[in-house]
């Protein structure tokens, strides 16, 4: 059984609690692309934890966790990772995580050249995280770059690094800055080390699991995947299900079973067009009922109602069989909660979702549906939702055309129904 748990918006939908809940019934947890730029925020009987690059099935006891050759890895934040579960007592040893030895390097240069590049565009600017995403899987596709693997061979480290040092300089003198090669080498040596243990082929090891359940993490949403989302707000890598055994390492292999995960109202971080975006103290009061604030870079999120023509383009782009809805205890403070049915363009009501220039100049069309007006977080079944809850749930279900299995109403790990 291979399952993908995926994004069908602008990311942060709640993958991270849905992977953490259904990894009870799987041999290998598996995150497959991206890198430390989004963060997932997992609560269980172990406390709270916010993850930027380990799966987040590090936290559930007999599963092997891998991280595959699609992700880009700054090697200090994964050794901070692994120091804070070390300390809040969850194991993280070779046995339970295994490092791609494909999956590419993030270097402080990175970091650096995000850094400038999002100041020079000013008002321009993508909404970078400045982990230095772009300028990493921009050198992976330029072959300008050292990958996991190459922390295993001391000999040939320095002069690979060297020659990659000379060439970014070149473009980092541009900026007005430059990087230094004892200072990388030291930084690679630092932390390369503490990792050199989990570092594997997981492609072979991956094909050696016929049989096992295997459950694939993404990364972000739909709408941020860099070839079918809202380009160019988006990642530098793809988000998409029909990624996750490329970048997992078993590229033969076709999913099972692909779960999209979405919230009962809509979030996004960063820049580019948002047409369901509140404001003013909507916005504010819906950001602080959710928390809606990054789990990677602490950004207040924008906040927006339920957007159908997104939702149904996410899930068409993602080959989603059902739907995890998340986040649906939020709206129990609202009157009347809105929904987008469809866009206005140019003075024409569309329902499908726009690209492009097409879509910042889409203006939503908003109905609006009765509040439940009730806490729902101690709901564990269908038949105890108040009646408003339930509506809303079918409304959103037979609009998108994608069934919902899970609803969750609350953050731990046990806070959530199955629908019938």
């Amino acid at each position: 059984m291979l399952t993908a748990i995926v994004g069908i918006n602008w990311g942060d939908e709640g993958k991270g609690r849905m992977v953490d809940l259904l990894s009870e019934g799987y041999d290998i947890i598996c995150r497959y692309q991206g890198g430390n730029n989004a963060g997932h925020t997992v609560v269980n009987e172990k406390g709270k934890f916010i993850l930027n690059l380990l799966p987040s099935g590090i936290l559930r006891d007999g599963a092997v966790n891998v991280m595959g050759g699609g992700m880009v890895i700054d090697l200090e934040h994964l050794c901070g990772e692994i120091r804070t579960l070390h300390e809040k007592g969850v194991k993280v040893t070779p046995e339970n995580l295994k490092i791609s030895d494909k999956a590419f390097i993030c270097m402080p240069y990175h970091k650096t050249q995000d850094i400038l590049e999002e100041e020079r565009l000013l008002d321009k600017k993508y909404g970078s995280t400045r982990r230095g995403i772009a300028p990493v899987y921009g050198d992976k596709y330029m072959k300008k770059g050292l990958r996991m693997g190459d922390l295993l061979d001391a000999g040939t480290l320095e002069q690979k690094l060297a020659d990659i040092v000379e060439w970014k300089n070149i473009t980092l003198r541009g900026y007005g800055g430059e990087t230094d090669l004892p200072a990388l080498l030291s930084w690679l040596r630092e932390y390369g080390e503490q990792l050199c243990p989990y570092v594997t082929d997981t492609s072979e090891y991956l094909a050696a699991s016929a049989g096992k359940k295997i459950l694939f993490e993404a990364q972000l949403g739909a709408l941020r995947d860099i070839d079918y989302g809202i380009y160019p707000y988006t990642t530098s890598s793809q988000t998409l299900a029909a990624y996750a055994p490329i970048g997992a390492g078993i590229p033969g292999l076709k999913l099972d079973r692909v779960i999209g995960v979405m919230k009962a109202y809509s979030s996004c971080v960063g820049e580019g067009p948002f047409a369901v975006e509140m404001s003013g103290g909507e916005a504010s009061a819906l950001r602080e009922a959710g928390a809606e604030y990054g789990a990677a870079t602490g950004r207040p999120r924008r906040v927006g109602g339920f957007d159908i023509p997104a939702s149904r383009y996410g899930i068409r782009v993602q080959g989603a069989d059902e739907i995890a809805l998340t986040k649906l205890d939020v709206l129990s403070y609202m009157e009347k909660i809105p929904v987008c049915v469809a866009y206005e363009l140019d003075g024409v009501r569309i329902d499908g979702f726009p690209t492009g220039d097409r879509l910042a100049k889409a203006k939503p069309v908003f109905e609006y549906l009765d509040g439940f007006r009730t806490d729902v977080s101690k709901c564990r079944k269908p038949e105890e939702l108040p009646g408003a809850a339930l509506r809303y749930i079918r409304f959103i279900e037979d609009a998108v055309k994608c069934p919902i299995k899970y609803v969750s109403v609350g953050a731990g790990r046990g806070d959530y129904l199955v629908m019938g």
